[in-house]
């Protein structure tokens, strides 16, 4: 088993985890798809980076609707992907390098392929139908049938599909492939356990990021949504479906089976804007996470009721650090952890949102400039693929024939119906994709200047390599000094170096209004950092003074750190005694 720390201080704290999107990191047999075999033959790249585990997206088998998160076994792996011996030896490889691994644990909901979903669908008395959420269809005046409630799903249209064979709805929260696992169900749960966990941490897994965590329990009632697009027959509820009254029951249950292998978790909790709840999850008193992926970073400039529905760059600086701030303060006088991240498989790329890609210069400096920001944040730091080489956004000349993702395609074809394919509508819908698509962060990752990036043999690889593959690759940046890999590099050993004020220390934002710099202090028991990030592509006046900063050089910059005006983009760090 792999050194898991102490009891005090778990390695996860001060480790820097790389997450992997598998069918896009690495081909390694030429059939467009990357695999696990790629994996292990990058894992000595991965070592180099300076990060201490991975965390691999879902390699188990799958249909594929929607990209692995659709599981129909837990037990086994996509074939395209590998074989179970090549995980073990994936596995392994990891632990030979003193790194982790954890996996993905997606158990809100199988795929409509799995055994246990085939039984439950099979009839209304097999002894498996519980193990879903099934409910009779509800009439209207005109006593047409209806779904039982106005629920809005993830990827838009109705949480419940009609089941011909049985004549009663299911719940998926996501697409119509994804039904709902019945957590209510206690046989359920413990074949969960058994099947999606103890499977995988007997093979050595280090533990898990758990999907859509917070949505094991739902509001009992099952009761409408509040209209708030009366356009729609479907209804944002969230609220109704997130973090229902028995999750603690449920995680408590879980972190039995957790503690028998000393394996950590990391969940995933959308839709919590309630601090004091996101504390209960991450309270190390609670047992219940060790830490979660808060969303209020990602979600900055998205639209309210739908994602989509905004244009691009539609935030201010202020709502960025507020949104950190209130990641970074959950730590404030508790025993609670935290992470810090911008991007991973459900985010477009961080330099196109926040950053900006408009020109080579800007993007390697906006790109060192957020990596600056990343890793002196308090927490675990999370970084995803690519994000080390400064990947971007698909270029906007490319249609919606280039995005390959459900949740891009069914926007897109609902506005389209929607509106009758005005072209106003599906010009807005198609800028917004451009921006926030899920779709730029799966792009394969370009590994040298060869034909589609170096990723594949194969002249069609299963999504489209970005363009610009020949100046943003993986072996010319690593030949280049200067470029955002080795600045990434830098950026994590010096995270390493100073770990009681990076990692641990109190965040203090120092210009909560400022619309153009953003400057906090990192403060420990024996020492403090003052951050300094330009967030304009144009210079800026900076009195380092009414910081507390003299006139002394700064420990790193993204320029040389000497102009008394911030260069566009520019980062400064400062650490004092």
């Amino acid at each position: 088993m792999a050194d898991l720390g102490t009891k005090d201080h778990p390695w996860w704290k001060e480790a820097v985890f790389y997450q992997i999107y598998p069918a896009s990191y690495k081909d390694s047999n030429g059939d467009g798809v990357g695999d696990i075999p790629g994996i292990i033959s990058k894992l000595d790249y991965i070592k180099g980076l300076g990060v201490d585990a991975i965390w691999i997206c879902p390699m188990y088998d799958s249909p594929q609707v929607d990209m692995g998160y659709d599981i129909s076994n837990y037990e086994d792996v996509y074939p395209p992907y590998g074989t179970l011996t090549d995980m073990e030896a994936l596995i392994q490889g990891c632990h030979e390098r003193g790194m982790k691994i954890i996996g993905d644990l997606v158990i809100n909901h199988t795929s409509d392929q799995h055994a246990w979903f085939k039984e439950s669908r099979s009839s209304k008395d097999n002894p498996k139908r519980d193990w879903y959420i099934w409910r009779p269809a509800s009439y209207d005046v005109n006593g047409t049938r209806r779904p039982p409630n106005n629920w809005r799903g993830n990827f838009n249209g109705s949480v419940w599909e009609w089941d011909e064979g049985t004549q009663e709805y299911y719940l998926h929260l996501f697409c119509p492939e994804q039904p709902d696992l019945n957590w209510e169900n206690t046989e359920t749960r413990k074949a969960i356990y058994k099947s999606a966990m103890e499977f995988w941490l007997d093979r050595g897994m280090d533990g898990f990021r758990v999907d859509t965590v917070n949505m094991y329990s739902k509001d009992p009632s099952y009761r409408d949504a509040e209209i708030i697009d009366a356009s729609s027959d479907w209804q944002l509820a969230a609220h109704l479906y997130c973090n229902g009254p028995k999750m603690k029951q449920y995680l408590d249950e879980m972190n039995v089976v957790l503690e028998k292998y000393g394996a950590m978790t990391v969940g995933e909790t959308p839709c919590t804007p309630d601090m004091a709840r996101v504390l209960q999850y991450v309270s190390a008193r609670e047992k219940q996470l060790n830490m979660a992926f808060q969303f209020d970073v990602v979600d900055v400039g998205m639209g309210k009721d739908q994602k989509f529905d905004t244009t691009p760059h539609n935030w201010t600086l202020p709502q960025l650090k507020e949104a950190i701030g209130r990641t970074q303060h959950l730590l404030d006088g508790t025993d609670a952890w935290t992470t810090a991240f911008m991007e991973n498989h459900d985010q477009a790329r961080s330099i196109s949102r926040f950053g900006s890609d408009k020109t080579p210069e800007l993007r390697n400096k906006s790109g060192k400039m957020l990596s600056m920001l990343l890793a002196t944040l308090s927490g675990t730091l999370f970084i995803y693929q690519g994000q080390e080489i400064g990947m971007v956004n698909a270029p906007k000349s490319w249609t919606m024939d280039d995005y390959n993702d459900v949740d891009s395609n069914n926007y897109y074809n609902y506005q389209a119906k929607k509106t009758n394919n005005d072209p106003a509508t599906l010009k807005r819908a198609l800028e917004a994709i451009q921006y926030l698509a899920r779709d730029h962060g799966r792009l394969p990752i370009q590994w040298d200047s060869t034909a589609n990036g170096g990723f594949t043999t194969s002249s069609k690889p299963w999504q489209r390599v970005h363009d610009n593959y020949a100046d943003i690759n993986v072996e010319k940046e690593t030949a280049e000094p200067d470029s955002v890999l080795n600045f990434w590099k830098n950026m994590l050993r010096l995270r390493k170096k100073y770990p009681s004020t990076f990692v641990h220390g109190s965040y203090q934002p120092l210009n909560l209004e400022d619309e153009k710099l953003y400057v906090y202090k990192k403060v420990n028991a024996a020492d403090s950092a003052v951050v300094v990030l330009n967030f304009t592509d144009e210079y800026q006046e900076f009195d380092g003074y009414q910081y507390g900063i003299s006139q002394q050089k700064p420990l790193v910059s993204n320029y040389d750190g000497q102009e008394t005006k911030l260069c566009p983009f520019e980062g400064r760090i400062y650490v004092m005694n």
